[in-house]
């Protein structure tokens, strides 16, 4: 079936609806596709299982691999089942058991939708008073559902002590697919260091929201933070310092799959960027020989960017660039290795050109797709190749045009406009934090844009979908990160995820104002714009 919207539901409780009352069933961020509201709630109670089911009683061919073919419950639905019982517990008290036996009632996790309009992603989330099930055809289809599930209960789920009841779920259907299959964050760990905890937490809130892509910017001017076995100096020396002059840091192997594997289980593809051939002077200073005169320059801490660039006419500088995409490669199960490829001022046109291609080539040999900012474009992308386009509204015609004709090219393109989601953008001329290079950026410019329409030009079928980078040149810490991404962040994982059809500022403002309280349970302190009617 092809899904369709209905508004149906999707107004927010007015001020002063009863506590115990279930939160509208379309009350959520991003806005699903199909709401269809009816019938009474269901209410999860002390005796309430999470039953988990393979959906063979749905029918073969669903295509899902992590069914054995005895039969059997997938571990992975059991370990969703695992996580919503971990996430419900503490509020609510109740034990919530996780079980593959069969019964009426429960919370019910089922593998195996006969839909195909579902894709890997889609679930549906069907609630009566006898029961609440959730159906995908994929694992990521029901652990997105999961959180569908966890924004429909009170804010005060968030909660890490026992909170009082009811618990109840409003009656009706969602069915629920992303529009795009790239919906992306991007962290900045270069410009000042965040250690694993703080990129999990992160991880954990871009999960909230069904952001399903981390992109982890690892080199550049003021640091290398991850750990290269043939090249150890980018770590230990570069990785040394930050922005401002602090002791900055870098991850081990071990951390980084560490954080890959807690993406994993979050269904976020983690996608490195190792930023080549400017943004380098971290390298450079760790290495002598990659500068073209043999002088290493010094550590940097300052802001100002397009100054560094590796050695493009030495032999050495293509070893390095082999060891390191190979040893980042090795670490990283994800379809994606970014290499950057912006800013490349102190490379001559040439020189950029030459090396581009031979960085995609090494990409490539490693299995990996080719990712790069949209100045790669001035190159030549290789064949399946994805430009990330961070210009602003105003760029010239020439360079968007640039954009346009690789796209038409067979260019994939992830968008990620500075003066729409680049989400460490001053909010207003009073944010403190934040930089305002591209321009000031409220919460409706972020929302109130589309990617299909936005670059002139550019097929609607080469744009992949859309990523909020947020750089931390004035963020040290994962409470700045909160007040510049969010409530950003929600608006850029529902141009992601919801159809076009289905957006617009006026409702869209009253969603997130309904999610005021669950940010605030959950302990971020976010940026509450005028243009917000927060509860």
């Amino acid at each position: 079936m092809a899904l369709g919207f209905s508004s149906a539901g999707a107004v927010p409780a007015r001020p002063g609806t009863e506590a115990s009352a279930p939160r509208p069933l379309g009350q959520l961020v991003p806005v699903p596709a199909e709401v269809v509201p009816g019938g009474s709630p269901y209410a999860i109670t002390s005796t309430t299982p999470i039953r988990v089911a393979d959906g063979s009683g749905h029918g073969s061919g669903s295509g899902t691999s992590s069914v054995s073919s005895s039969g059997s419950v997938s571990d992975e639905v059991r370990r969703i089942g695992t996580y919503l019982s971990e996430l419900l517990r503490p509020a609510t008290g109740y034990a919530l058991p996780v079980t593959d036996r069969p019964g009426p009632g429960g919370i019910r996790l089922e593998l195996g939708s006969p839909d195909r309009s579902l894709g890997e992603e889609g679930y549906r989330l069907h609630s009566t008073p006898a029961a609440l099930t959730i159906t995908a055809r994929a694992p990521a289809g029901l652990f997105h559902g999961v959180q569908t599930l966890r924004q429909l209960l009170p804010d005060r789920v968030e909660a890490d002590s026992r909170q009082e009841g009811p618990w109840k779920v409003a009656g009706g259907t969602i069915t629920d697919a992303p529009r795009y299959g790239y919906r992306g964050a991007m962290l900045d760990v270069s410009r000042h260091f965040f250690p694993v905890e703080a990129v999990k937490r992160y991880i954990d809130q871009l999960a909230l929201y069904k952001v399903n892509k981390l992109h982890l910017h690892l080199s550049d001017d003021q640091g290398w933070r991850i750990a290269i076995d043939s090249w150890p100096r980018l770590a230990t020396h570069g990785g040394s310092t930050e922005v401002g002059g602090g002791p900055g840091g870098y991850y081990t192997k071990e951390q980084y799959r560490e954080i890959v594997r807690y993406a994993a289980s979050r269904y976020l593809e983690v996608v490195p960027e190792i930023d080549l051939p400017g943004h380098t002077n971290a390298a450079l200073a760790s290495y002598a020989e990659l500068n073209c005169d043999g002088v290493a320059p010094p550590l940097y801490t300052g802001t100002t960017v397009g100054f560094s660039s590796l050695c493009v006419s030495k032999p050495v500088t293509y070893d390095f660039v082999d060891d390191v995409l190979r040893e980042v490669a090795a670490l990283t199960p994800g379809k994606y290795l970014h290499i950057g490829g912006d800013e490349a001022d102190a490379t001559s046109d040439e020189d950029y050109v030459a090396f581009m291609a031979k960085a995609q080539a090494v990409v490539g040999k490693y299995g990996k797709t080719v990712m790069g900012w949209h100045q790669l474009t001035a190159a030549e992308p290789v064949k399946g190749a994805v430009a990330q386009y961070w210009g602003y509204d105003r760029t010239g015609p020439a360079e968007r045009g640039q954009v346009a004709d690789a796209a038409k090219n067979g260019t994939g393109l992830v968008l990620s406009p500075a003066d729409r989601i680049y989400l460490d953008m001053k909010y207003t001329e009073d944010t403190e934090l934040g930089l305002r290079w591209a321009g000031l950026v409220e919460v409706r410019r972020s929302y109130d844009w589309d990617p299909a329409t936005y670059l002139e030009g550019a097929p609607q079928e080469a744009v992949l979908g859309i990523e909020a980078p947020i750089w931390t040149e004035t963020l040290t810490d994962s409470t700045e990160i909160e007040q510049m991404a969010f409530p950003r962040l929600l608006g850029a994982a529902e141009i992601g995820w919801s159809p076009a059809e289905a957006r617009d500022w006026d409702t869209y403002r009253l969603r997130l104002a309904a999610q005021g309280p669950r940010l605030t349970a959950l302990g971020i302190d976010f940026y509450r714009s005028p243009q917000v009617p927060w509860s």
